[in-house]
């Protein structure tokens, strides 16, 4: 916030700036001495040059503050809810890669041969290929399953968790068919799985603590750029 407010602060200095500009080339008339009209002309391109300058400043100190803020607000640490959680290790299907359509062994698969390409981290509207979710899985992300149908309330509690990420590794939400009936959510990394019949936030943040970049390929944030990228 102390940023925020120091670039606030700049802003205005330099909007001051511009409005002495704008005075100082008011001042400069036909009636002035050639040489008076120069230093005015000088002294109007000096608060303009001043005025870029604090504004350059202001929107690197605004725009500074804004991406602490937002780093704060998705702070991995604030899903340690230490809920209890029951979580299922499935069999580990190894992690060969090949292109085009696959077959798995389980309906919402946590490992298997998968597709050379993963996915931005985020929420979907529309489910990806199961391929490249399981690509991503690899790589430690989390994969929250909802039915297509899903009410709004619910879908916007699960946008809210894709915008967490540690290191190389995100949340990614996708609606999915063979969620369960009786299940609200299923949420899955790499061998885990942790079906809900209600979404909790405190179970499903819990999980994502826990599992996030637990994958068998981490691969560093700056590589992986969100996603999407392998």
């Amino acid at each position: 916030m102390i940023l925020l407010y120091i670039g606030l602060a700049v802003l205005v200095l330099a909007i001051a700036g511009y409005i002495l500009a704008a005075k100082v080339n008011k001042e400069n008339n036909s009636r002035l001495k050639k040489a008076e009209k120069q230093l005015l002309k000088k002294k109007q391109k000096t608060w303009l040059l001043l005025s870029h300058a604090l504004v350059i400043i202001a929107i690197g100190l605004v725009g500074t503050s804004l991406l602490q803020s937002t780093a704060g607000k998705y702070s991995l640490d604030k899903l340690n809810f230490h809920a209890p959680i029951q979580v299922t290790t499935d069999k580990d299907y190894g992690r060969d890669h090949k292109d085009g359509t696959l077959m798995y062994e389980m309906k919402i698969p946590t490992s298997g041969t998968h597709s050379p390409h993963d996915l931005k981290f985020g929420f979907y509207k529309e489910k990806p290929p199961t391929e490249k979710i399981v690509h991503n899985m690899e790589h430690g992300d989390i994969i929250i399953h909802y039915h297509p149908d899903a009410p709004k309330a619910l879908l916007d509690q699960i946008e809210y968790l894709t915008h967490f990420t540690t290191a190389g590794a995100g949340v990614l939400a996708v609606p999915n068919p063979d969620v369960p009936a009786d299940q609200e959510v299923v949420v899955t990394a790499w061998t885990k799985t942790m079906p809900l019949a209600k979404f909790d936030e405190a179970s499903v943040g819990t999980f994502i603590y826990e599992y996030i970049n637990k994958g068998p390929e981490q691969i560093p944030a700056n590589v992986r750029l969100g996603g999407g990228t392998m």
